[in-house]
């Protein structure tokens, strides 16, 4: 598109909500461009390799595209394709690998600046969701080639002693994966146990486990450092200790971009990270303005997932367009 050309809808995210979004836009015949600093579906190329979903694929489906596969719960895969399809479906306009700088509201438009130009749109929708960020510990020897924050696979982990630090679904999940194939993993966390969200199905399948010792857990213990060649130096109940590891998972949960959504003008609770939004419109305290997706969520990142914010692409367009027809 030309610099000059002014857009009907600008969305930062090109994840599934950004897509819902995007494919709305262009079934109501606005003029839209969906941004993202990396690929299609990023976030979802970042789940382990042989993910399945546990949510079902009508759940998944968007802007009225049938999730057409045999089973009934997708892999990680056929969520990418999916995805791919709804964009080639509808021909949203897409600039991938460009990051998104600032938006700025000059007089009754959007300027979004990325690092190659600034675009100007009518309205900007962020949906940025929160893999790009995950939590990490601030130790030493966090940043060592051995150190992740990410769970891809067990298979490189054969034999190896592994560390996962954290107590949730995406811990609980790495665990038992590297545990069935091969793996001597064990888990580490502050708290006194698993965390209570924990996956129905998970929880226990963990916990047993864990009370048979074919994946030692010590619990009430922090990490102190990451040493290499050594492992992961802990201190809990017993003292100071260093497990042996030649590999370490942070999983410990993500953030929102929450100093990017300050920056665009949108104002959000200190404590929860939340944004002021209208949950009719998802529009933020700056008209024109929307958030969408997991953002709206704020810390709370596993109380909005696709299955759940899918109409809010519906919700913005319709607002958007009845504010254009004005």
């Amino acid at each position: 598109m030309s610099n000059m050309e002014v857009l009907d809808l600008l969305v930062v995210g090109a994840g599934p909500t950004g897509i819902a979004i995007g494919a709305e836009a262009c079934r109501n015949g606005l003029s839209v461009l969906v941004v993202d600093r990396g690929p299609l579906t990023a976030a979802i190329q970042g789940y382990p390799t042989f993910m399945e979903f546990f949510t079902t694929r009508d759940r998944l489906e968007i802007a009225d595209v049938p999730f057409t596969i045999a089973e009934d719960k997708p892999t990680r895969r056929q969520a990418l394709a999916y995805y791919r399809a709804v964009v080639d479906r509808y021909k949203i306009p897409l600039a991938l690998y460009e990051d998104v700088l600032d938006v700025r509201k000059e007089g009754e438009e959007f300027l979004v600046r990325t690092p190659k130009r600034t675009l100007s749109a009518r309205a900007v929708a962020i949906a940025t969701g929160y893999f790009g960020q995950p939590r990490t510990l601030g130790v030493p020897g966090e940043d060592l080639p051995w150190v992740s924050l990410r769970y891809r696979e067990a298979y490189p982990h054969f034999q190896q002693d592994v560390v996962i630090i954290g107590a949730g679904n995406t811990a609980a999940e790495a665990a038992l994966d590297l545990w069935r194939n091969g793996a001597r993993v064990s888990i580490v966390h502050r708290g006194p146990h698993m965390k209570p969200g924990v996956k129905y199905w998970l929880k226990p399948d963990v916990e047993n486990r864990i009370a048979e010792g074919s994946i030692p857990a010590r619990f009430h213990t922090r990490v102190r450092a990451f040493r290499d060649g050594e492992g992961v130096e802990v201190e809990g109940p017993g003292g100071v200790e260093v497990l042996p590891a030649q590999a370490a998972y942070i999983l410990i949960g993500y953030v929102p971009d929450a100093a990017f959504e300050r920056r665009c003008g949108i104002e959000l609770d200190p404590e929860t990270l939340i944004p002021t939004f209208d949950p009719e419109t998802c529009e933020s305290n700056l008209p024109g303005l929307y958030v969408a997706g997991t953002l709206q969520a704020g810390r709370w990142t596993d109380r909005i997932f696709i299955e759940n914010s899918r109409d809010h692409g519906p919700r913005i367009v319709e607002h958007l367009k009845a504010s254009l027809d004005r």
